[in-house]
C-alpha cells in the first residue's frame, strides 16, 4: 500500500509540473509562434475533408488560390486528427492548437517518469521528467516555434522507450504492442523527428538486448515490433516518400546555414526570431544550464560507478556518449558528416537535434541519485527536491509566449493571405506541374474549346459534380492542380486526362447534356499503404485479445 501511495504521489507531482509548463497555453488568444497560424489553416482544411467523408485526407482544397495542393499527403497527420476531435466538441481550431500541445506536454512528462523510473527509481524518475519538461528547447517548440508535431513527438519518445524497456524486462506482448503503437504515433506526429529518433532507438534496442540473456527471442520479436510500427504508419510514410517526385519545395533549407555556435548551445539566451536571421532576437539554441549541470554531475557518477562495478554505468555511459556525439553533430565542424550521410539533409536544421539532446540530458539527470546510497532516504528526498526546484526555476521563465493575439478562426479562414497560398514557408510547396501559384478562378471548370453551359451540382474537398450542356464536342478545363489521383467520369465513363500548360488538366465531353464527376482517388501506392496499415492494426488487436499467448517464451 505504501508503494502504491508513493507511486500515486509521484504521478501527481509529474502532472503538477507538466501543468505548470503548459499553463500559459490555457490563456485566451493565440501565441505568435512561427507555425501556429499555418496549423490553424491545416486544422480547418483537414476537418473539412473529414466531414466530407475522407477518413484519411490527402488533398487541401482551398489552398493554392483554390486549385488545391496535396498538403496532407506529406504533412504529419496526428495533430490534425487531434484538432478535429477537439473541434467536434465545439472547441475552436485556435484553442485546439493550444490544448493539443498542452496534452502532449502532459503525456511526455508522464511517460518520461515511467521510463526513467525503470532505471533510477521514483525520485530519479521525477527528476528526469521535470528536467525534460522544463528543458528550454521544449519551450522553444511550444511558445516560439509552435511546432505542434514536434511537441507530440517529444511526448511519444519516452512512451516508446518505456514500453520497449518493459517489454525487454517482462517479455509481455502487451508492451510489444504498445512499443509498436508508440513508434507509429511518433511517425504520425512528426516524420523528421521520427527518423532522427528511430536511428537512436536502434542503438538503445541494441544496448538492452546485449545486456539480456535471451537475445534470440528479443531480436526476433523486436524485428516484429518495428515492422508492426512501420506497417501501422505506412498509410502516411509510404505515399509521402514515393510521391515526393510529384511535388516541389519539401527541402527548402540549406543545412550549412543553420549550425549554431558552441556558445549558443551553452550560454542561456531567448528570442522569437528565426534560425539564420542574425544574432539579434534569434531563436534560442541553448541546451539549458540545468541540463548541462546534470550531464556534468552524471559524468562524476559514471566515474564512481565504474569503480564500484555498478551495472547501471552502462546505461549512463551510453547516454553520455550519445549526448557528446549529438553535440558534435550540431556544430559546424561536423559538416563533412552531414555531406557524407545523404539522409541527414532531411533533418533541415542541425539544431533540431536538440529534440533528442534534451532527452539524453534529462535521463542522465536521474542518474545523479547514484551518488547517494539507498539507505539515506531523507538525503535522497532533499536532493530530489533540490534538483527539481533547480530545473523548475531555470525553465519556468521560458514557459510563456511574448503576448497573445486575440483572434478567432474566421480571421484566418477568410483572409486571402492565409488561405490562398500553399500553407508553406514562402509558398514554395506545390505540384511539379505548377510552376507558380496561378490567379484565382471564379469557376471550377470552364470551356477551353467549344461552348455551352456548366452547372456545379456538388462541391466537396475531393469530389465535384457538374451538369454540362455542350453545344458541340468540347474540351473542358478543370481549375484544379493536377496530381496523381484525379479522375474524371463523363456519363459514368472514365475519361483520359490531358495536361494543360498551366499545371491543370482538361478532358473531353460530347455534344449534348452530360453528367460529369471529378474525383480525387487513392493511387495504387496509397491503397497498398492503407491495406498495410489496416492489416497491421488488425494484427495488433489480435495480439492483445489472444489470451493464450500473453507472454513470449523466455
Amino acid at each position: 500500500m505504501k508503494g502504491r501511495l508513493y507511486s500515486f504521489l509521484a504521478v501527481v507531482a509529474i502532472l503538477f509540473f507538466a501543468f505548470l509548463a503548459g499553463f500559459a497555453l490555457l490563456h485566451p488568444g493565440l501565441p505568435p509562434t512561427h507555425d501556429g497560424e499555418y496549423h490553424v489553416i491545416r486544422f480547418f482544411l483537414f476537418n473539412e475533408a473529414l466531414r466530407d467523408g475522407n477518413l484519411y485526407p490527402r488533398w487541401a482544397a482551398h489552398l493554392n488560390n483554390g486549385l488545391g495542393v496535396p498538403l496532407f499527403n506529406f504533412v504529419y497527420p496526428l495533430p490534425n486528427y487531434v484538432a478535429s476531435i477537439l473541434h467536434f466538441v465545439n472547441i475552436s481550431f485556435i484553442d485546439s492548437f493550444k490544448i493539443s500541445m498542452f496534452l502532449a506536454t502532459i503525456i511526455g512528462g508522464v511517460f518520461f517518469y515511467l521510463w526513467s523510473k525503470e532505471f533510477w527509481g521514483r525520485l530519479g524518475g521525477i527528476v528526469s521528467s521535470v528536467f525534460y519538461t522544463f528543458s528550454p528547447y521544449h519551450f522553444v517548440d511550444i511558445y516560439i516555434r509552435g511546432s505542434i508535431g514536434e511537441v507530440w513527438a517529444l511526448g511519444f519518445f519516452p512512451a516508446f522507450l518505456w514500453a520497449y524497456t518493459r517489454f525487454v524486462a517482462t517479455k509481455r506482448k502487451t508492451f510489444l504492442v504498445f512499443s509498436s503503437l508508440s513508434l507509429a504515433l511518433i511517425i504520425f506526429s512528426h516524420n523528421i523527428l521520427a527518423l532522427m529518433f528511430f536511428l537512436f532507438s536502434l542503438s538503445y534496442i541494441f544496448l538492452l538486448i546485449c545486456i539480456e540473456k535471451n537475445k534470440k527471442y528479443l531480436i526476433l520479436y523486436t524485428f516484429y515490433l518495428i515492422l508492426l510500427g512501420l506497417g501501422l504508419s505506412a498509410i502516411f510514410w509510404f505515399p509521402a516518400i514515393y510521391e515526393t517526385k510529384y511535388v516541389t519545395g519539401l527541402q527548402i533549407f540549406d543545412v550549412a546555414s543553420h549550425f549554431p555556435d558552441l556558445y549558443q548551445l551553452l550560454i542561456p539566451s531567448w528570442g522569437s526570431g528565426f534560425s539564420g536571421g542574425g544574432l539579434q532576437n534569434e531563436l534560442s539554441f541553448q541546451i539549458g544550464i540545468a541540463n548541462l549541470i546534470a550531464v556534468f554531475l552524471s559524468t562524476i557518477v559514471i566515474f564512481l560507478q565504474v569503480k564500484r562495478k555498478d551495472k547501471k554505468v552502462y546505461y549512463s555511459l551510453f547516454f553520455l556518449v550519445w549526448f557528446v556525439f549529438v553535440l558534435f553533430l550540431m556544430l559546424g565542424i561536423s559538416k563533412p558528416v552531414w555531406k557524407l550521410v545523404p539522409f541527414m539533409n532531411y533533418f533541415q536544421f542541425p539544431w533540431r537535434l536538440l529534440s533528442i539532446e534534451i532527452l539524453f540530458a534529462s535521463f542522465l539527470a536521474g542518474s545523479i541519485f547514484s551518488l547517494v546510497g539507498s539507505k539515506h532516504a531523507k538525503i535522497r528526498m532533499f536532493f530530489a527536491i533540490l534538483l527539481v526546484f533547480f530545473a523548475f526555476i531555470l525553465g519556468i521563465r521560458y514557459a510563456k509566449p511574448a503576448y497573445y493575439m486575440y483572434r478567432d478562426d474566421k480571421y484566418y479562414t477568410s483572409r486571402s493571405n492565409f488561405i490562398d497560398g500553399t500553407n508553406s514557408p514562402g509558398n514554395v510547396f506545390n505540384t511539379i506541374y505548377l510552376k507558380s501559384i496561378p490567379a484565382k478562378e471564379k469557376e471550377r471548370t470552364v470551356f477551353l474549346k467549344g461552348k455551352g453551359e456548366i452547372i456545379l451540382t456538388k462541391a466537396r474537398s475531393n469530389v465535384y459534380s457538374f451538369e454540362i450542356n455542350a453545344i458541340a464536342n468540347s474540351e473542358i478545363q478543370a481549375n484544379l492542380a493536377y496530381f496523381p489521383g484525379w479522375e474524371v467520369y463523363v456519363n459514368d465513363k472514365k475519361e483520359s486526362l490531358k495536361s494543360a500548360q498551366n499545371g491543370r488538366f482538361t478532358f473531353l465531353v460530347p455534344k449534348g447534356k452530360n453528367k460529369v464527376e471529378i474525383i480525387f482517388k487513392d493511387t495504387l501506392v496509397r491503397k497498398i499503404s492503407a491495406l498495410i496499415s489496416l492489416a497491421s492494426l488488425g494484427f495488433m488487436i489480435a495480439l492483445l485479445i489472444n489470451k493464450r499467448s500473453v507472454t513470449i517464451k523466455k
